[in-house]
């Protein structure tokens, strides 16, 4: 990879237009001067409530300037016959003097604009982009891609920032204003140490290597390096999302004061996060927190934590910091609603465990370098972001680096 590149990750994994699902329906030609009289009635009588992307009329402008109409009439049955077809269906059909015929049309509704292309060349149906509105679906600027390649940037210095080992990073970015709010690494092993206490002296280089398949998109290999172990999973063992698991299967003798499973990257971000706004607003009226170590985590479904209030703030400083939001025109003079508005760039995919964690925080969006194939929740494995049934959803984006940020060391 030569530049970098930015790949929207849609909340479905698209469907290739060969293998578009279909369905059989009864359709018509229509006299166009009986067309609204009929829909109106096919509306009311034979609802296409399966198929609401699939809109009922298809047009065709044939030669010496006519137009064709046809129009569905109603779902064909299983035996793809007309037996099936109701009363009042057959009461139109004969009103008008139809010629019904079986025609196929598209199953699902589109998730791109290259999907919906491909169905209408069976039947005409609809698209709808995502109705959120955010930033970056739709393609980014320039300048855009430029904030979003720094920041990933240093992403990446920081994951391989450790004593000798290359785990996972996240960087939380405030964008209107293109500031870090937080940044962490793994913090699962005390001093980013691997199981049996081996440290991994490797480059982010020869952790991982990023091979772009036909689809351009980002495949992770490991590699072996000298003087490293011959099992290849204790390369990125280091790494808790590629593993989220591994936890349980760790050997007795490890102190439990040396690890925590779930201090992934993204968990210790949001941490941070958190503690910078109880710093920044420390009479937000909030209900303190009196212990901040993760090892003492309890379950959260006894109680639910009470909402962030509103906090109006001019001028004042907090421990002689000047306010961070009231230093820009871009930010609101009040405390930030956990994460909201906020990206997170990422240099493995996280796990769904993080991936949650980020749902809950009100992430705006999310950026990743390399996919996880074996835990990735948002693109590899599952897709997260387009479960229906979440209170919040983000967009998702791959970022494709280059070789020569891989290849670069931490000093230059």
């Amino acid at each position: 990879m030569e530049t970098w590149k930015i790949m929207y990750i849609p909340d479905k994994p698209p469907i290739p237009p060969e293998n578009q699902p279909t369905v059989n329906v009864v359709a018509a030609y229509i006299d166009p001067k009986f067309a609204n009289t009929l829909i109106r009635r096919l509306n009311q009588i034979a609802q296409l409530e399966s198929l609401r992307h699939v809109k009922r009329v298809q047009k065709k402008h044939l030669e010496g300037g006519k137009t064709q109409l046809s129009v569905v009439l109603c779902v064909a049955g299983e035996n793809e016959d007309q037996c099936s077809i109701s009363h009042e269906v057959k009461e139109l059909i004969t009103t008008y003097q139809l010629n019904p015929f079986t025609t196929k049309v598209c199953k699902y509704a589109a998730s791109s604009k290259e999907e919906w292309e491909e169905q209408c060349k069976l039947w005409p149906t609809s698209f709808h982009p995502p109705t959120f509105n955010i930033d970056g679906i739709t393609g980014f600027s320039d300048e855009d891609s430029q904030s979003v390649s720094s920041f990933m940037s240093f992403a990446i210095q920081l994951a391989k920032s450790g004593s000798g080992s290359v785990v996972n990073a996240a960087v939380i970015v405030d964008p209107s204003v293109k500031q870090v709010i937080a940044d962490a690494r793994d913090q699962v092993f005390s001093g980013d140490t691997a199981r049996n206490g081996i440290i991994l002296e490797t480059k982010l280089e020869e952790a991982f290597e990023a091979v772009a398949d036909t689809e351009g998109l980002v495949r992770c290999k490991t590699l072996h390096s000298n003087g490293l172990p011959d099992n290849p999973e204790q390369l990125d063992t280091c790494v808790s999302c590629l593993h989220p698991w591994d936890w349980a299967l760790q050997e007795t003798h490890l102190s439990y004061s040396n690890w925590h499973p779930l201090r992934h990257a993204a968990i210790v971000a949001i941490e941070s996060s958190a503690a910078r706004d109880r710093h920044l607003f420390p009479s937000s009226g909030e209900i303190l927190d009196t212990s901040t170590n993760m090892n003492h985590l309890e379950s959260s479904s006894t109680g639910s934590p009470a909402k962030k209030q509103r906090t109006d703030l001019k001028d004042e400083k907090v421990d002689g910091i000047p306010n961070i939001c009231c230093e820009s025109s871009h930010c609101a003079s009040a405390k930030p609603y956990l994460c909201t508005g906020y990206d997170i760039y990422l240099v493995w995919e996280p796990c769904t465990m993080c991936a949650m964690a980020l749902v809950h925080q009100r992430i705006r969006r999310i950026f990743y370098a390399f996919p996880n194939p074996k835990a990735g929740a948002l693109g590899s494995v599952r897709r997260l972001q387009g479960e229906k049934s979440l209170n919040h959803h983000y967009a998702v984006f791959q970022v494709l680096v280059p070789d020569r940020v891989l290849e670069c060391n931490d000093n230059e």
